[in-house]
């Protein structure tokens, strides 16, 4: 990994957080190895790591952190993580909104950085429970004004989580009474046997809830959340219509995935069209269960129409 000596210092504590969890532990020489830097530069990403919480440092090296089903990170820890893929989700996920449509954002740092990408789509109507989400939309009218098409934002009431999110029976009543298009829904965990997850129970009751009133479900998840369960799941892989994910999840994982929902898609790779000269940018792979590609993003349904 020659290369990896001009990465950022967020790459490479990406890099060193997925070989840790992948091994199940990593000496420091190793890395230092791997990723062609000093052996101080290898133990003050450890030492950002491990106050992050998401690792463990140990003699001669570091091991990851066995989390309760019940630990609950707060916003400004789980935000520090995976960045480059939450804003490639971000990114792909906001092209499936269309303006004048309403949609309901859950509360989380991959839907708050799907928000600043929606700032501009016009006449849309935004349900959400995050009062991060919503602080978006409200600067970003507090800066330019309101201007035609800006978004009409309905913030829940209810009790704040370490996530700042609102749930409880105040959040649930509101969120009853409605109905949007497509909800876009962050999660703590996903897995094939209990489905999505969070180690909240009054986040589960109210992401019930969000789920129940929307016609359309696009779950919005890094790779770091699959395979991770929480206390109380929520709903099932059945219940999504959409995965939104980064590469760095496994094939093996893609094909999994492939059997429960109608539609997996996964960023920076190539899509099926590009490969035969009709896709679009390339953001992102999106591909029907009978096409061979290298990417092994799969989908049950060939249908990639935007939401």
């Amino acid at each position: 990994m020659s290369d990896n000596q001009n990465l950022l210092a967020e790459q490479r504590r990406a890099l060193i957080l997925d070989e840790v969890r992948r091994r199940g532990g990593v000496r420091v020489n190793e890395l230092t190895r791997k990723l062609g830097v000093s052996d101080m530069t290898v133990r003050r990403d450890l030492d950002a790591l491990a106050r992050q919480g998401v690792l463990e440092k140990v003699h001669g090296g570091a091991v990851p952190v066995v989390e309760a089903s019940t630990h609950e990170p707060g916003f400004e820890a789980k935000s520090g993580l995976e960045l480059s893929a939450k804003e490639d989700i971000a990114r792909t996920a906001a092209t499936l909104v269309s303006p004048g449509t309403a949609i309901a954002l859950s509360g989380g740092t991959t839907t708050y950085a799907l928000a600043h990408h929606l700032l501009d789509v016009p006449d849309l109507t935004v349900v959400t429970n995050s009062v991060r989400v919503a602080d978006v939309f409200h600067s970003a009218q507090r800066t330019s004004g309101q201007r035609q098409g800006a978004a009409t934002v309905v913030l829940t009431g209810g009790v704040r989580t370490p996530s700042d999110s609102l749930v409880g029976p105040v959040a649930d009543q509101a969120i009853g009474a409605l109905h949007f298009d497509v909800l876009f829904l962050g999660v703590h965990g996903i897995s094939l046997v209990a489905g999505l997850s969070t180690p909240n129970l009054a986040e589960a009751e109210t992401n019930r809830r969000l789920v129940q009133s929307a016609r359309r479900v696009v779950v919005v998840a890094d790779h770091t959340k699959w395979g991770t369960v929480g206390l109380s799941s929520f709903a099932t892989l059945a219940q999504v219509d959409t995965l939104v994910t980064d590469a760095g999840l496994p094939a093996e994982a893609r094909v999994e995935i492939s059997e429960h929902l109608n539609r997996l898609v996964v960023t920076g790779e190539r899509t099926a069209g590009e490969a035969d000269g009709t896709g679009t940018d390339g953001a992102a792979g999106t591909v029907g269960p009978d096409a061979a590609t290298a990417s092994g993003a799969v989908t049950n349904s060939e249908a990639t129409t935007d939401i």
